[in-house]
């Protein structure tokens, strides 16, 4: 349990810097597209993670785009 708080924690610090963000974002985009549209054969989990990576990196990318939304509005 204390692995998935952690890894939680270092979600969050990541995406409070926009920059950051915004670059691991890409980073993770470019591969999951060169998979999803380039002619390879890939396996059909490599498809699946390709997938997940990649709207991973489309959430990051964003994130870091519009800034963190707040927890409650009043």
């Amino acid at each position: 349990m204390a692995i998935m708080r952690r890894a939680r924690g270092a979600m969050l610090r990541l995406v409070r810097r926009r920059t950051m963000a915004m670059t691991l974002g890409l980073a993770l985009i470019a591969p999951a597209a060169v998979v999803e549209f380039g002619n390879y054969d890939v396996a059909w989990w490599g498809e699946g993670l390709a997938l997940v990576v990649g709207a991973t990196g489309i959430a990051l990318f964003w994130t870091g785009l519009t800034g963190g939304s707040p927890d409650w509005v009043e």
